[in-house]
């Protein structure tokens, strides 16, 4: 009786299955905010600039945020902007460029990231930018620094003296750009994103040749174990999932030892490291005992003003170079000037 009393005051309260268990419903975790420095990266690449500008910008991010003891840049705004340039010129004393390069950043993160322009940034201290003249070495200068290269490095040298290639351009070659028959070697996305041609000197297509022989053997041996892919441009690996194997594709100067992903497992060969490169340069320049302070960019700078001297036109010369402003091709024009070595010393007429 008492069961069944129960039972009848129960039932108006428990729902129909009361007694079977539910499954435990999965409720989603709200999604994570990603962080800033990965918001800045995200907007970067999403805007194609390159990697080497991704790390100089986050480098500059981070200064900025711990001047400011770690405060959130969306915390701040004009008057911490320029705090943290003045203190870059006052204290730190860098150059114009780079406290321009640092201004770049905080700006792209302000306009791009936490979306918001900023306005007056009132009386910012700015370092003086100096008006340089570029380091040039002469003809024999540059043949006495071939002479002490060898191999792989004289032929990276060679091209960027020979070409007008700056060193990174050089070392992304790939065997395609490489136009034998008409002798011009196409630059892709070189500096800001531009394509351009120069040419291909005719004594450097023979020892060329041969280079891309020993590569095309190295290339050959990585498809027999499997491997032999490169890194695609622009995704072109999805769009063409055979392309990263194929020999035109494959770097001219690619890397000794093959590069392995820990986490696939994937091996491929990259192009040679700038930095080995820059110290067979700067090694070579010590042994041909040059006093100038040359470097890779050095045969660039070469490369324009022996052109000069040699009665090219100025505007062939700046598309040669990828300049898009011819100002920056005419400080070439400076170093040609004579100046005081052109001038007869009043001593010497005693």
């Amino acid at each position: 009786m008492t069961r069944a009393l129960n039972s009848q005051v129960r039932a108006p309260f428990q729902p129909k299955g009361a007694d079977r268990v539910l499954p435990t419903e999965t409720v989603s975790a709200p999604p994570r905010t990603p962080k800033l420095m990965d918001q800045l990266g995200e907007a970067l690449r999403s805007r194609h600039y390159s990697r080497r500008t991704e790390k100089t910008y986050r480098h500059w991010v981070r200064r900025f945020i711990f001047f400011h003891n770690v405060r959130h840049p969306a915390e701040m705004a004009e008057s911490e902007i320029n705090a943290f340039l003045t203190h870059l010129a006052v204290e730190e004393k860098v150059s114009a460029s780079t406290q321009n390069q640092a201004l770049s950043a905080i700006l792209f993160l302000y306009r791009y990231v936490i979306g918001r322009e900023i306005g007056d940034l009132g009386q910012v201290i700015r370092a003086r930018k100096p008006k340089r003249l570029p380091v040039v070495m002469t003809r024999q200068e540059v043949k006495e620094v071939l002479a002490n290269l060898s191999d792989d490095k004289w032929l990276m040298a060679s091209l960027m003296y020979g070409a007008g290639l700056r060193l990174m351009e050089c070392l992304r070659l790939r065997v395609q750009d490489l136009d034998f028959s008409c002798s011009q070697i196409l630059v892709r996305d070189g500096k800001g994103a531009k394509d351009r041609i120069t040419m291909l000197p005719e004594s450097l297509k023979a020892p060329l040749q041969t280079h891309l022989t020993k590569v095309k053997e190295i290339h050959a041996r990585d498809l027999a174990e499997g491997l032999g892919s490169v890194a695609m441009p622009y995704a072109l690996d999805r769009k063409y999932p055979n392309a990263s194997k194929q020999w035109r594709w494959q770097w001219v100067f690619p890397q000794e030892k093959r590069w392995k992903n820990a986490q696939t497992g994937e091996q491929g060969r990259h192009h040679i490291d700038e930095s080995l490169v820059q110290k067979a340069v700067r090694d070579a320049v010590t042994k041909a005992g040059l006093t100038k302070r040359a470097s890779c960019h050095t045969f660039r700078h070469s490369f324009a003003t022996h052109l000069l001297e040699g009665g090219y036109d100025i505007r062939t010369i700046q598309e040669l170079l990828g300049h898009s402003d011819i100002k920056t091709t005419m400080i070439y024009t400076h170093v040609l000037n004579r100046g005081a070595a052109g001038v007869r010393s009043p001593m010497d007429g005693l």
